[in-house]
């Protein structure tokens, strides 16, 4: 059924086949120079700060083991609980002192209740110029339609608005708070 003349033997590749894909690479850290030689440092130990003196460092410094991170919502309880503190302190101080004097007005200056902390909502108002919105879509708007003053985000919303009656207009403006001024 089968002519021997076909017939392939092991014995007969493994003379002329090739080793196998990837088995010529070189392992990571692995040398087969064979010379006694070492071989000088590598660019990346060249590179290094590792081994670089630092000044700036207190070479007595001792880290404390036993300190550990706080999440921000166990901060912000501590430093209300210590103003809680001090304001009751203040507090006591000043109905002793007017117990000793007798005066009741107690124009000793600042009150400590409305001293600003930097967890109250109350700030300054921003530097930053003031964000503009399209007046139709809400998005950012960097143009402005010269006609009617309305603020746009992009040229699909610039076609409707020249679409719009000068009512709609009036309202979009007054929506935001504009005195509606159409040209």
């Amino acid at each position: 059924m089968h002519n021997a003349k076909h017939r392939c033997y092991v014995s007969d590749l493994t003379s002329s086949a090739r080793p196998p894909k990837g088995s010529g690479k070189r392992k990571f850290g692995t040398t087969d120079s064979g010379s006694a030689t070492p071989q000088g440092p590598t660019l990346a130990e060249q590179f290094s700060y590792l081994h670089a003196p630092r000044p700036f460092k207190n070479p007595n410094y001792a880290k404390n083991v036993n300190r550990r991170a706080k999440n921000l919502k166990n901060v912000l309880t501590q430093e209300r609980e210590r103003e809680r503190m001090e304001r009751d302190k203040r507090r006591q101080e000043r109905e002793e002192a007017m117990e000793v004097d007798g005066d009741a007005n107690g124009k000793d200056g600042v009150a400590g209740d409305d001293m600003p902390f930097y967890t109250s909502i109350e700030a300054p108002p921003s530097v930053l110029p003031q964000r503009r919105y399209c007046d139709i879509t809400g998005l950012e708007a960097p143009y402005t339609e010269p006609a009617t003053g309305l603020r746009y985000h992009d040229k699909s919303v610039y076609e409707l608005i020249k679409g719009l009656s000068v009512s709609a207009a009036k309202d979009y403006l007054a929506a935001r708070g504009v005195n509606p001024i159409v040209k």
